[in-house]
């Protein structure tokens, strides 16, 4: 059985599916703020939150190369998990991170307008007018969200093998639904999407722990990883030393190799 990544248009159903079709699968669950939970010193509540980027802004650039440091932290964690295999993650971006992984299978989980606005006019005590506006508010944060920090647009169908409206069809049906898909020949694992799940999760835990060297470039491929970044010809024995002692904790890698470009 595949992987499977619940990107949530809709808040509540893409949780309430997520975690409905993992009690039909026997497979764990894995939501984005959960992730962030375990960030250490991006654990900040001010990330969790999408309805206002502005704070977003504000607290990664609390931090030099804070989106770049908290993407790649991000990343290492989730493909850390992913590599149990039997899990379903929930969240905004989960997908962006096993583009290239066959084995996994990307759901966006969307709900029927009149449907969210009766919802959030309920939860939130508010008027048609109001809640439509809330709605579309953030809808439009969750996307500027994708494009800040990954440079995608969460909203494009070509990031997904398969977008589920809720509204005719309930949760139980999107759960039926999704199973089917999971089952089907093109999403189970080979040996190949394996290592490669295997290699995009240690070059993700690579970059991670170049904490101080957050725009170092890192490829790996069966294991052995490349690490390509700028310095000064002078520094550069000590970098190599300094990046030795950063990766020396790194589970699984056999061997690397670090390339110095040029710098101006």
């Amino acid at each position: 059985m595949p992987i499977i990544t619940i990107s949530r248009g809709s808040y509540y159903h893409g949780k309430a599916v997520a975690e409905k079709l993992a009690a039909r699968l026997g497979y764990s669950c894995l939501s984005r703020d959960e992730v962030i939970d375990n960030l250490g010193e991006f654990q900040l509540p001010e990330i969790k939150m999408v309805r206002n980027l502005n704070d977003t802004f504000s607290v990664l650039d609390r931090f030099p190369h804070g989106k770049k440091r908290f993407t790649s932290a991000v990343k290492a964690a989730i493909l850390q998990r992913f590599l149990q295999g039997q899990i379903i993650y929930h969240g905004l971006v989960g997908h962006h991170f096993v583009g290239n992984i066959s084995h996994v299978l990307k759901v966006r989980v969307i709900a029927d307008t009149a449907l969210r606005v009766a919802e959030d006019m309920a939860r939130e005590n508010t008027t048609d007018v109001q809640a439509r506006y809330t709605l579309k508010k953030d809808d439009e944060e969750r996307r500027k969200w994708g494009m800040f920090l990954y440079g995608i647009d969460i909203t494009d169908p070509e990031h997904y093998d398969l977008t589920v409206k809720i509204g005719a069809m309930g949760e139980e049906e999107a759960v039926d639904l999704i199973a089917a898909a999971a089952a089907l020949p093109a999403f189970q694992e080979t040996e190949q999407s394996r290592k490669t799940l295997a290699d995009s999760a240690l070059a993700a835990q690579i970059s991670a722990a170049l904490f101080d060297f957050p725009l170092a470039a890192v490829s790996v491929r069966e294991a052995k990883a490349s690490i390509t970044l700028k310095a000064p010809e002078g520094q550069q024995g000590i970098i190599s030393e300094r990046i030795t002692t950063m990766l020396h904790m790194v589970p699984g890698l056999a061997e690397y190799v670090i390339h110095f470009a040029p710098y101006h």
